[in-house]
């Protein structure tokens, strides 16, 4: 008896065995061609808005006052697509990836891919202040969504496809699979485990291979030397700036949205927040789309032996305008998020920061290292992951690992300092309420 028994445990066992091994087999496979296809989407995608801004930007160095209509055309061509195309079905950014996750029958649907795609390019081609980033997200997201819904994999490894999807499109877009990888595990997944950590890692593999494959330019073409400890305490500073510029533009946003979502008119409403965009790029022409083009000239500008109060006075502008034009690029109908915008913003805003020191105070800041900084602070605060601010900033510039530590603990300090002043302003409101 006793044998019988031990035998029965013995061959049940390998059943088991047998079982999670080709579990994992599907697990790999699934996650490999999860992969491909959003690597493939996002590279394509980000090509596509590449060649599309150099095409504008010709035509609007002719044309100037085409930065006027140009929001326009592209905010009221997507009120078209949303409302015919695709049924009226509205895009709510990465929410829609925390709903399908924490709800087992909520599910991202496969038009989502061609719905933040097409709204995605179309915002940022047309001068919408935000970037692909979200857009590109949530697409990858709805292809591991998809892949989860007509495969053959568990039905526990829902989040597994998503994070694929999410590591991929994000590596291919950054070049950098380490922010892939950290994004969708930090950001995403908020939680480890073998199989999440197992399809993220293949992805983000997969989506660092299309890099290799469809090479880009770094953003800052400028490379990092060194750093000073002595400028630890002007870093810390930038930091708790970089949260209260999180923490504006957040508010911003939701103050955008429910302002346009008030307006019952859909031409008002739609054409407004587009007039509004399109009236502020004109003058500020940094501001077009998601603004990456206007960093390298930025850095030319304030690297100038030649102190300016005119270029003082144009980064204090950039630095406020951006959220704002985002949020209501965002709120009259455009499709992004918060992504670009925070970087943008943050790095304008060390280039601020390490100018004004350096005038006023005497000091020998390194601006790039100041903008790179701003830029992983005001990520860091706005979307609430520290480990992908501090990694995306040190894949942006060539020799960028050389500042990982003030980046990382400039992340860290943001995103508390952010917290803090939520709290802060909840527990005001609350009190004044009362």
């Amino acid at each position: 008896m006793f044998c019988s028994n031990f035998a029965d445990y013995i061959i049940n066992g390998k059943m088991r065995s047998k079982v999670i091994r080709i579990n994992y087999y599907k697990l790999i496979l699934q996650a490999t061609l999860v992969a491909f296809v959003a690597a493939l989407l996002a590279t394509l995608v980000k090509k596509a808005v590449e060649h599309s801004e150099e095409i504008v930007f010709h035509q609007v160095r002719h044309w100037p006052y085409l930065l006027l209509i140009l929001p326009s055309v592209g905010i009221t061509f997507i009120y078209f697509t949303r409302k015919y195309l695709f049924k009226g079905k509205q895009n709510k950014g990465i929410k829609e990836i925390y709903r399908t996750v924490a709800n087992r029958k909520d599910d991202l649907p496969l038009y989502k891919i061609p719905s933040h795609y097409i709204n995605g390019f179309a915002t940022v081609v047309m001068g919408g202040s935000t970037g692909i980033e979200v857009s590109t997200v949530v697409a990858s997201a709805a292809v591991g969504a998809s892949a989860y819904k007509n495969s053959s994999v568990a039905n526990s490894l829902k989040l597994e496809m998503i994070c694929a999807g999410v590591a991929a499109g994000v590596s291919a877009l950054f070049g950098s699979p380490i922010v892939g990888f950290l994004f969708a595990i930090e950001v995403i997944a908020k939680k480890m485990s073998k199989t999440v950590l197992l399809s993220t890692a293949i992805a983000s593999v997969i989506g660092w291979l299309f890099v290799l494959v469809f090479s880009g330019q770094p953003l800052f073409s400028q490379a990092v030397t060194f750093w000073k400890p002595e400028a630890l305490p002007f870093m810390f500073m930038l930091c708790l700036l970089g949260g209260l510029v999180a923490v504006f533009f957040t508010k911003f946003v939701i103050f955008a949205k429910q302002f346009f979502g008030s307006i019952n008119n859909n031409f008002i409403r739609v054409n407004l927040g587009a007039l509004l965009v399109g009236i502020s790029i004109f003058y500020f022409p940094q501001l077009f789309g998601d603004s990456y083009h206007a960093l390298p000239e930025l850095m030319k500008q304030v690297s100038g032996k030649t102190f300016s109060l005119g270029v003082i006075g144009l980064l204090c502008a950039l630095v406020l305008l951006k959220p704002i034009v985002a949020s209501l690029t965002l709120g009259a109908g455009g499709d992004g998020g918060v992504f670009a915008p925070s970087i943008v913003a943050g790095a304008i805003l060390g280039m601020l920061v390490a100018t004004f020191c350096n005038h006023y105070f005497g000091t020998h800041l390194i601006i790039l290292n100041f903008a790179l900084i701003g830029a992983a602070a005001v990520l860091s605060a706005a979307i609430h992951a520290p480990l992908t601010a501090a990694f995306l900033a040190c894949s942006i510039v060539p020799n960028g690992y050389i500042l990982f530590i003030p980046l990382l603990g400039g992340a860290f300090v943001a995103k508390y300092a952010a917290k803090l002043m939520c709290n802060y302003t909840v527990y005001t409101y609350a009190a004044h309420k009362n």
